[in-house]
């Protein structure tokens, strides 16, 4: 079975998805979870494109939130997921399209480098408002310091044009428009609407899951005669 890449967004760490890559991992798929911020999003691109070049066969690419322009930009998957994410064409950025909520926006705080983080105390109601108490919290404690300008980064391939992909839309998303995600995952084949918060990983990892396995059942492999690349 084709492997999966999972890229978590702004702010966030590879700790965030583990809920979902345990379920992945427990029914035999390999799950690649690579680390961002990197500075730019020609280097987090770079660091998701190395994940993808070391499997054997295309994988699943799943990006959430900023992880959607990082994933547009990677070569040789087998199918594209866009969570809660930007899809950005040509000349545009994760910036560019908006979206972001006022309530994001007050939670952002500026650090001395140039970098910025959320405040804590308000990251909850915005990121995991329809997570578990005890889920959110550990969420949250997880967050870490984000570099400024990653979203700024404007993708140099547009792979959502050329592969199948599929969009989720978070109708309660309170990070990320629900509208604008609509918009965006007109750009995609198939496309979800899940009635869930902007984080579904953290507060319905098995929703996460079983939509990964329907479509990892459909991925081709080297035994059904489809090249690997």
């Amino acid at each position: 079975m084709p492997a999966v890449v999972l890229v978590h967004g702004l702010y966030h760490r590879p700790g965030h998805f583990a809920a979902v890559a345990d379920l992945l991992r427990t029914g035999g798929t390999e799950v690649v979870v690579p680390r961002l911020h990197r500075g730019s999003l020609a280097a987090d691109t770079a660091a998701v494109q190395a994940a993808v070049d070391a499997l054997p066969e295309p994988p699943l690419l799943l990006g959430h939130s900023y992880g959607g322009s990082v994933i547009t930009g990677v070569r040789g998957a087998g199918h594209l997921v866009y969570l809660a994410a930007f899809v950005p064409d040509t000349g545009e950025s994760a910036a560019a399209l908006g979206g972001a909520s006022a309530r994001l926006r007050q939670a952002i705080r500026p650090d001395a480098d140039g970098s910025t983080r959320l405040d804590p105390a308000l990251a909850a109601a915005v990121l995991y408002d329809d997570c578990p108490e005890p889920l959110a919290a550990r969420a949250v404690a997880l967050l870490c310091a984000q570099a400024p300008g990653c979203g700024r980064g404007v993708p140099s391939h547009h792979n959502w044009k050329r592969l199948p992909s599929t969009y989720v839309v978070c109708a309660e998303d309170r990070a990320i428009d629900p509208d604008l995600q609509r918009r965006l995952s007109a750009r995609c084949t198939h496309v979800r609407e899940w009635r869930t918060g902007h984080s579904p990983f953290v507060g319905r990892p098995d929703l996460v899951a079983g939509l990964v396995r329907e479509l990892l059942a459909g991925l081709p492999t080297p035994s059904s005669g489809t090249s690997a690349r």
